[in-house]
């Protein structure tokens, strides 16, 4: 398996530090509104991504975190915690908030087939590990107290912003966030804020500097490395990540542990975008995959339009696009149902369909290449040299990683006698060498008969005519 890493700018192939095993983190969601389908078109990714590392036989321990404190409605360390945010403005609890958009993003995620990780922690539950690392952090050097809040300073390390690469000498103060009078350095960044800040604070703790709470980066750093070590596979998230989250991680996770690779592979989704752009919550202006329900989709016609655009392509979401994507997904449906009609799925394969395996695996093994994947499985399901047999168990293996939930497909209902059959596989045979006249004079002779010819994506069937 070859992936894109974005800490080295190229597609690397992928080892394992532990043969057989990865672990992987990816970041989860901020509990305070609903996901919306940008946000879960990075689930997905992920979900290939672990899909296709378990098909290549690795046990993956895939690690995700509910963010339920400490993030902030700017990333820079400015305007007001979101849970908060959203507790006063919906009349609720933070908790009760928390509880209740968790709840809605795991129905989310269940809906579009994403497989739950492995490990689910909330951010809440591990104020202790969040603790510990600052407190180690002190202790090597690299935090500071202003105004009772405790910051980590970029200038005791050498390497802040390898990842998004940035040029610190370049950066105008307050370019990028808004300048905060206690840091040192206006790139520094908050790991814990105590009652000297945001005094209406719901959620707080008791701490060696005072009661607060974490600021937003240190619950990555802290249960990641909780569930996965001090060193692991690979980090996931969006691109929006990769300039201030997954930057400061970085900057904090290898300077408490004094280590200089924290996470072998950094791989990162691209963004859905609209006619407006990136498609966010801040806007205002954002779907969810209720809205798509709502209007009629299938949550699976989602899935299947993100399997159409390469993970590290942006996407850009319409209706019609949708549409496309649904209708797509139901030939492939129409053509599993025909399918399981017709045969039982296999494990022995001809060397033909072999090839037809071998070209599926090279696609999502090459940095997970779902369109190539998609157009691969639709090659096959057309080539006549593949028997059904063959066909049936090639889709069912492709969908593994592609959870499309075809498995669950229930069987075109065949009616007819064998000779009916027959002389509905002779009128097939008959259209394709476009001998049409004898095609419709089988018609009329099954018409005879009581029967009703129903042609669809994935060939024609027998309606007994009522």
């Amino acid at each position: 398996m070859r992936i894109y890493n974005t800490m080295s700018r190229t597609v690397e192939p992928f080892k394992s530090i532990e043969e057989g095993k990865v672990g992987m983190y990816c970041c989860g969601p901020t509990v305070y509104n609903y996901a919306h389908i940008g946000n879960l078109r990075t689930y997905i990714f992920e979900d290939i991504l672990r899909k296709v590392l378990e098909k290549d036989g690795y046990a993956v321990k895939h690690v995700m975190n509910i963010t339920d404190v400490g993030h902030l409605t700017g990333d820079g360390d400015d305007g007001e915690d979101k849970m908060s945010k959203s507790a006063k403005e919906q009349g609720k609890s933070v908790w009760d908030i928390a509880s209740f958009y968790t709840d809605a993003f795991m129905s989310d995620i269940s809906k579009l087939n994403i497989e739950k990780a492995v490990v689910i922690c909330k951010a809440t539950d591990h104020i202790n590990e969040m603790i510990e690392v600052i407190k180690e952090l002190e202790r090597r050097g690299h935090t500071y107290t202003a105004d009772g809040n405790v910051y980590f300073s970029i200038d005791t390390i050498d390497d802040y912003g390898k990842l998004a690469r940035l040029n610190l000498d370049e950066l105008k103060e307050g370019a990028r966030i808004e300048v905060d009078s206690a840091k040192r350095n206006p790139k520094d960044f908050v790991l814990w804020f105590t009652n000297s800040k945001f005094k209406d604070q719901a959620m707080t703790w008791p701490s060696p500097w005072g009661v607060g709470y974490p600021g937003w980066h240190v619950e990555c750093t802290a249960m990641s490395m909780k569930y996965l070590g001090k060193h692991f596979d690979i980090h996931c998230g969006g691109i929006d990540a990769i300039p201030v989250h997954h930057t400061n991680e970085i900057a904090q996770s290898e300077a408490a542990t004094g280590e200089k690779n924290w996470v072998n592979y950094w791989c990162h989704g691209e963004f859905l975008i609209n006619d407006k752009g990136k498609m966010s919550k801040s806007s205002g202006e954002f779907l969810t995959l209720s809205t798509l329900i709502k209007h009629g989709y299938d949550p699976l016609d989602y899935r299947y339009l993100c399997l159409g655009a390469h993970y590290r392509s942006q996407l850009k979401f319409s209706y019609e696009a949708l549409d496309h994507a649904r209708s797509a997904r139901l030939s492939l449906i129409e053509k599993v149902k025909a399918l399981k009609a017709s045969a039982n799925a296999s494990s022995t394969l001809s060397e033909a369909a072999l090839k037809y395996k071998g070209e599926y695996d090279e696609a999502l093994d090459n940095d997970l290449h779902t369109p190539q994947a998609l157009a691969t499985m639709w090659s096959m399901l057309k080539d006549s040299s593949i028997s059904d047999t063959e066909k049936l168990s090639l889709v069912l293996y492709m969908d593994r990683v592609f959870s499309l939930s075809l498995d669950n497909v229930e069987a075109e209902e065949r009616v007819g006698s064998a000779e009916d059959i027959a002389l509905l596989e002779e009128r097939s045979v008959a259209k394709k060498n476009k001998d049409y006249q004898r095609a419709d004079e089988i018609r009329k002779i099954l018409a005879e008969r009581g029967y009703t010819v129903k042609d669809t994506p994935s060939g024609s069937i027998l309606v007994k005519t009522v």
